[in-house]
């Protein structure tokens, strides 16, 4: 059984010495991107999240998982290496969550080559949203969505400003990541205009807690990203941006491992373009409408050193989606958000300029149109009512294997019950779906090798493991329960403080979920050979039945001169059958302890208690409980030639704690030492 026990005190006293008056009512925080319409978070009927500003930038967040692998139901998973690393909600993987940059959706995965392409310092805003969200996104969001917003003139411009500018820096001792940005941002009314350009540079090699050093985690990037909006008039608002992402360093052939073998030389190009329009006529409530024509060009080569094989993936996604918001009624207030999407992402690779079959060529299509409406049935009680119907294509370059097609209707229904202005009650049902991929359709050819060996006499082992292409299967099915409730006042114990509590308990029981079995020997493979008999090993996808269900709680207390807050995950999984599936996180508290002693000081303290998983599948590394404690603090000065500086301090894992994020099996850094400046003009 899994051991998960904790128990943390904290000591707080109100009205402590301080200079710093509580704080007046803080501002509401809506969920927007990740439904497709603006929400305050306190009538949201899901399990959402919002991180963004300042919480941001405290992180001093070389990775992704670093910047939001604290938030509940979440885990960043595949190891320290930025490169590998892909999101985990509630035991979903990967392609399973929906990812969103600026509105437009991005599908690349290919095993342990990353999915985020941004770097953190150009990152404004974060909105999870947890559990089954295909009614509003389709295929792929049977786990959840995260939506990130990069920032705009508008975050950065002081009051009356019209031009600016924003300079940072920052180094981690640990690895001695140096990173630095430049933003320049302007606001002339009718035209807006942002550009960025930031470096972060892993010049050593990460070390983890017990002293050894993450071989190869060195790397070097490189991010540019412009904006340009114009506002023809107060109804209007075209936006046009593109961004370009490299990285280059020499990794592992699998960058989630500890893998001494098969080194590879890698270089990632990743180019975004995104044109949006806003129309939103004065006074009319049927018209609010959304339209965004994006496309990802996606380009890694990997040129292993030893023996200069040269492998290259490419990745394209052309996406459109409109969307509008319509408001109507008088004696049943309904608010109408509907749209339809097509994208295409198509892929190719090349193996020493040959085709190549662990990433076939292939191309997938999807069309969906969808419908969720709100409907006010008193001034207390919502009901939400959804429904989606997607159409997707896969195509494949290879006539010994099976294009796929086929269809799905995604419904949803749920409530929002506010039995008084502090109070939220909520639940949902929701059907929600997830096409296969293009590589878990029709990878082919060899997985990985090793050394071969005699299994018995005339026996052998090849030491080859290969990809068993699976085109017939089956889309991930879930039905999704879920309940929740969320508190929030100001002036609970002195005045102008201010209290936020959430809590919420799901299941989802998902048919066909797309589980992949790697087989080190395969019995099944035996073929004559010199000698004897020859195995060779086997990697492929199957349909499995799985049941996933936890409970998550967040809190949120800020006195002013003292804040505090924790957060809370528990999941549980298993596959038919009662087999355990090997994507269920650890148990995780995160608790968040500061004091503002002035108006130019803020510190404080984290501290995440992990519990240990050891309900995995067999041959799986259970994972083993850690302890870290992070401190921080901020300093902004209030006068003087620094007045327009802020400066981050902190140190991650003060203990040196040696951890592992479950399921990847490689340890994370260990005691790391940050500050970072940034001035703005």
């Amino acid at each position: 059984m899994r051991k998960f026990a904790f128990f943390v005190t904290t000591a707080l006293v109100a009205n402590a010495a301080s200079s710093q008056e509580a704080p007046v009512e803080l501002p509401t925080l809506f969920l927007d991107s990740a439904l497709r319409d603006e929400r305050a978070l306190q009538d949201t009927p899901v399990a959402a999240s919002v991180r963004q500003g300042e919480a941001l930038e405290r992180q001093q967040a070389d990775t992704f998982e670093e910047l939001i692998g604290d938030i509940p139901g979440v885990s960043i998973e595949g190891g320290p290496r930025a490169i590998a690393q892909e999101p985990n909600i509630r035991g979903f993987q990967d392609e399973q969550i929906v990812l969103r940059f600026d509105g437009a959706r991005f599908n690349f995965n290919q095993a342990h080559r990353g999915r985020f392409f941004v770097d953190p310092d150009i990152v404004e805003r974060i909105e999870v949203v947890r559990g089954g969200g295909s009614t509003l996104f389709g295929s792929g969001a049977i786990g959840g969505v995260i939506s990130v917003d990069t920032k705009d003139a508008q975050d950065l411009l002081g009051p009356g400003q019209t031009v600016g500018a924003r300079l940072r820096t920052g180094v981690s001792t640990n690895g001695l990541v140096f990173s630095n940005s430049a933003t320049v941002y302007a606001d002339w009314g009718q035209i807006d205009a942002l550009a960025f350009l930031g470096s972060r540079n892993f010049s050593e090699d990460l070390e983890s807690g017990d002293g050894v050093d993450i071989r190869n985690s060195r790397l070097d990037v490189l991010n540019g990203l412009v904006k340009f909006g114009y506002e023809p008039t107060d109804e209007h608002r075209l936006e046009f941006a593109f961004s370009q992402y490299d990285d280059d360093g020499t990794t592992p052939a699998n960058s989630s491992s500890a893998s001494t073998a098969d080194d590879v030389d890698r270089d990632a190009r990743v180019q975004t373009v995104r044109l949006s329009w806003d129309y939103a006529p004065e006074g009319s409530n049927l018209i609010d409408l959304s339209a965004i024509v994006y496309a990802n060009f996606l380009e890694i080569t990997e040129d292993r050193f030893s023996d200069g094989r040269a492998d290259q993936s490419n990745y394209d996604t052309i996406g459109f989606e409109l969307v509008n918001r319509s408001r109507f009624g008088e004696l049943m207030p309904v608010d109408l958000v509907y749209g339809f999407e097509v994208l295409r992402d198509t892929q190719d690779g090349l193996r020493d300029g040959a085709p190549r079959v662990q990433f076939p060529d292939a191309e997938a299509t999807t069309i969906g149109v969808f419908a969720e409406a709100t409907v006010a049935v008193s001034d207390q009680l919502d009901v939400i009512a959804g429904l989606r119907y997607d159409n997707y294509e896969r195509d494949v370059d290879n006539p010994a294997l099976a294009d796929a097609e086929d269809d799905f209707f995604s419904p949803r229904v749920g409530f929002s019950y506010r039995p008084t202005q502090s109070w939220q009650i909520f639940g949902n049902v929701a059907r929600a779906f997830r096409a296969p991929t293009l590589t878990e359709l029709y990878n082919d050819g060899v997985h990985f090798s090793s050394p071969g060996f005699p299994l018995g006499p005339g026996q052998f082992f090849s030491g080859v493991n290969n990809f068993v292409p699976n085109p017939n299967l089956r889309e991930e099915r879930s039905t999704q329960i879920e309940f929740g409730a969320r508190f929030e006042e100001t002036d609970v114990w002195q005045a102008g403080d201010s209290l936020s509590f959430s809590a919420n308990t799901y299941y989802a029981d998902v048919e066909d979920f797309i589980d992949q079995v790697v087989t080190f020997i395969d019995f099944t493979t035996g073929t004559p050979g010199p000698g004897g008999v020859v195995f060779n090993g086997t990697t492929t996808t199957r349909n499995i039945d799985a049941e996933l269900w936890g409970f998550e709680a967040e809190v949120d207390y800020d006195a002013g001169s003292w804040f505090a807050s924790a957060a809370l995950s528990l999941p549980r999984g298993s596959a038919a059958g009662g087999e355990e599936l090997g994507s269920i996180p650890q148990d995780r508290l995160v608790t968040t302890v500061g004091l503002r002693p002035n108006t130019a000081w803020t510190y404080g303290a984290r501290l995440t208690l992990a519990g240990e998983q050891d309900d995995v599948p067999e041959g799986v590394t259970p994972g083993e409980a850690y302890q870290l404690l992070d401190v921080f603090a901020t300093w902004v000065p209030q006068s003087g030639p620094l007045e327009d500086v802020v400066v981050h301090m902190g140190v991650d894992n003060v203990f040196d704690e040696n951890y592992q994020i479950f399921p990847n099996g490689l340890a994370q850094p260990g005691r790391t030492f940050k500050i970072s400046a940034a001035i703005t003009f």
